[in-house]
């Protein structure tokens, strides 16, 4: 276990919220926000855009993550291989990280859950107890 193994659940409920949050942002941006350029709703551009708001604050606030997680996981494996991966081999040189990142951070989640610190805890009185490995 790692030097910080004890505070793991905490850990993990940052990555979920904060994932969240960034990707809440990513989404607002399709809407014109934070220097973003609007897209027409009705494309799918507009289609990432509503995923990414929706999934983004609900996986933040753990709310119904681990299926919400799946989508965005499959979104940005979408994004990934249709606008970044013909534009060279490796994220690096195609501007892919975040949507690689995105990707997989968000394909955990779906497998995790939404863990402390969320509502799905608070719902069933608490986080639900995680597989031991």
């Amino acid at each position: 276990m790692g030097f910080l193994g004890r505070f793991e659940p905490q850990c993990y409920a940052l990555l979920r919220i904060v994932a969240g949050l960034l990707f809440l942002f990513h989404g607002l941006q399709k809407f014109g926000m934070f220097g973003g350029n609007q897209v027409e709703l009705a494309t799918i551009y507009g289609a990432a855009a509503i995923i990414e708001v929706a999934a983004g604050t609900l996986v933040m606030i753990g709310f119904a993550a681990s299926p919400l997680a799946f989508l965005a996981s499959g979104e940005m494996a979408y994004a990934y291989f249709m606008q970044h991966q013909p534009k060279g081999t490796w994220p690096i040189q195609n501007g892919g990280e975040l949507a690689a990142l995105y990707a997989f951070i968000f394909l955990y989640v779906a497998a995790r859950g939404s863990g402390i610190w969320s509502v799905d805890g608070a719902r069933s009185g608490g986080a639900r107890k995680y597989r031991s490995r």
